[in-house]
């Protein structure tokens, strides 16, 4: 039987739900038409981490007309438009909601702000660039938030196919804390289903093939889940559905993959390892529920050049080293999450566009089965999968070691956990650091993932033996991290006022775990005092934001490790019993044969991916 007859006979088996995978954990691929929309993750680019809410018609043409040349050929084809394309005076680095030109039709949806996508004008809606996608072969896609408008709402607008009005089947219940755009809609409403076909038939006539719904995994709204999966149905049109932001709660996990082809299973990924370093737990979570059109989602790839005008950050390239980058591929693709490129495609370096167009890595991402964690040995990480065509091992090898900090009682003072229930979000310090020479101000995750933890410094002061008071932020830092963002001075690390308990605060530092923030002390010193708190940024979430922060006066930092280490693997563990070979799939290296283990060295956050070819069938 030729491999490509096994292969998509296997794709077919189990997208149909008569086939079960080999992991007993998994679950069979749920038994709905729309799967088959999306029987590999999808692949494609999406705006936010470069534009944010601001970007135009040119830059998304741009991003296509880039990924119709050098990535198409790879399996990249989705060119998706992301949050607030209706608002014609967005800002970067952050929301207009003082006074948004919100652009919305006579039946309170949504439609492009004309200066932003000029080819919208006269009511053409996104059709004009869905048919510029379409006719370079590739697809075209959107973000929506949950929910009716505010606007449509206040203004009573009517709803296509129905008597009621916006104002007939809204809630102000589960507003989303972060973006205040729109209300809930209220399952089983006269007009609630009617208003969500609405939409969809309107994006279904622009030629919309890909729909990202915000503010719709964490927390988890199942009827609005529900009453979306039916609009796309009834809409007429193949449109992938993706679910945002998470961790959706995985109870829900066969639900959503009964509704949805992908849905995230993290907040919004950015340029940190810590947050990098957080995947292996969360995929391994969510291996089990890895199948054929229903893709668990670890979020966009900020790879290449971020932050032109995005939420978070300033102008860069990726801060992730390259070690950091192929750790992130390999990663991505050996748990076969979808893959939405994040940076500005025309901006790309020939490394960038090397780990997107890899055809040995991207096979691993299409086409594999049985994708598992093998093992965790502390931060020595092993991940495989089977290649459904040749019966070859695909294994994926990680080092996530780092230099480890010291324990909490090694602390000159430590806060306990700090979450919005704790009273003013907020405690104080007052830490005798008489002889001090060095201060390091430690804020680290408490106790969930670093999702929210906005953390903030509020008033530090230094002071001496003779009373004299010294604002810490009028000192500059030697070093200073952030695990998401960077640390700032006088603002909060989203770059707006330093907002604790309701009360705004002059100076400070914002920053978010885990963050380090080292000092070298003035002499004669003997006294800090300050505030510490969760940021209003984190505290207005419904999910994340627990902290804990700590004051060093002697170095935490551990010895660091060996820049590489051996990581061993039995051959028995990957159940081959006679001898390998064994190719690097990055490099495409034949590294040889191996009889019983495999054990190559593996840089510090750095990765390797491996395809092992059993001795015993390549003599078949």
């Amino acid at each position: 039987m030729p491999s490509s007859f096994r292969r998509n006979a296997l794709a077919l088996l189990l997208l149909s739900g008569l086939g079960s995978s080999p992991v007993a954990a998994q679950k069979a691929a749920p038994k709905n038409n729309f799967h088959q929309w999306a029987a590999t993750p999808p692949m494609g680019w999406n705006s936010w981490d470069c534009y944010g809410p601001t970007v135009t018609e040119d830059e998304v043409k741009a991003n296509a007309d880039y990924m119709a040349k050098n990535l198409k050929s790879s399996g990249w084809k989705y060119v998706v438009v992301d949050i607030r394309w209706y608002v014609g005076n967005d800002t970067a680095h952050g929301y207009n909601e003082k006074d948004p030109d919100f652009n919305l039709d006579a039946f309170g949806r949504f439609v492009p702000a004309v200066n932003r996508f000029p080819s919208a004008a006269g009511g053409k809606g996104f059709k004009p660039l869905a048919d510029y996608m379409h006719a370079k072969g590739l697809k075209f896609g959107i973000h929506i938030m949950r929910g009716v408008p505010v606007v449509a709402v206040q203004r009573k607008l009517p709803i296509l196919g129905s008597k009621a009005t916006a104002a007939d089947i809204y809630s102000k219940e589960d507003q989303a804390g972060w973006l205040r755009d729109m209300y809930t809609v209220v399952a089983g409403r006269p007009g609630a289903q009617e208003y969500y076909d609405s939409l969809f038939k309107l994006y279904a006539s622009w030629g919309v093939d890909f729909v990202k719904v915000d503010d719709l995994s964490s927390p988890y709204h199942a009827p609005e889940v529900e009453m979306i999966r039916k609009a796309i149905d009834r809409s007429g049109r193949k449109i992938v559905l993706s679910t945002s932001p998470g961790e959706t709660p995985i109870a829900q996990a066969k639900h959503v993959a009964a509704h949805a082809n992908m849905w995230r299973t993290v907040g919004d990924f950015w340029d940190s390892w810590e947050q990098l370093k957080e995947h292996f737990d969360v995929c391994e979570r969510w291996a089990p529920y890895i199948n054929p059109g229903a893709w668990p989602d670890a979020d966009m790839l900020p790879l290449g050049r971020l932050g032109i005008r995005a939420e978070r950050g300033d102008d860069r390239m990726t801060r992730f080293t390259r070690d950091e980058q192929v750790t992130l591929m390999t990663l991505w693709s050996i748990f076969r999450s979808p893959l939405m490129f994040g940076g500005d495609l025309p901006s790309n370096d020939a490394f960038t566009l090397s780990l997107l167009t890899n055809k040995n890595v991207l096979a691993v991402h299409h086409n594999s089965t049985r994708n598992r964690q093998l093992f965790r040995r502390d931060n020595l990480v092993a991940w495989t999968a089977d290649d459904p065509a040749t019966g070859d091992k695909f294994l994926a090898l990680f080092n996530a070691q780092d230099q480890e900090l010291a324990p909490e009682n090694e602390a000159a003072w430590a806060s306990g956990p700090i979450t919005r229930k704790t009273p003013g979000q907020s405690k104080p310090a007052n830490i005798d650091i008489t002889g001090a020479t060095k201060l390091y101000l430690n804020v680290r995750n408490g106790g969930d993932d670093i999702a929210w933890d906005h953390a903030d410094w509020l008033n530090p002061i230094l002071t001496g033996p003779d009373g004299k008071a010294t604002l810490l932020t009028t000192i500059p830092w030697k070093n200073a991290s952030a695990g998401w963002g960077k640390a700032t001075v006088n603002k909060s690390v989203s770059g707006a006022d330093l907002l604790v308990g309701g009360k705004k605060y002059d100076a400070g530092i914002g920053t978010h775990s885990n963050s380090i923030i080292e000092y070298d002390l003035p002499a004669g010193y003997t006294r800090f005092t300050t505030t510490v708190g969760l940021d209003n940024a984190g505290a207005a979430q419904n999910t994340g934001g627990t902290l804990s922060f700590l004051v060093f006066t002697k170095n935490p930092y551990r010895p660091a490790p060996a820049d590489s280490v051996r990581v061993p693997v039995s051959l028995k563990e990957l159940g081959v019993t006679a001898g390998a070979t064994v190719q690097d799939l990055w490099t495409g290296q034949k590294l040889g044969e191996f009889s019983s283990e495999f054990a190559p060295y593996i840089r510090r956050h750095g990765a390797k991916l491996y395809r092992i070819s059993s001795i015993k069938s390549i003599k078949k």
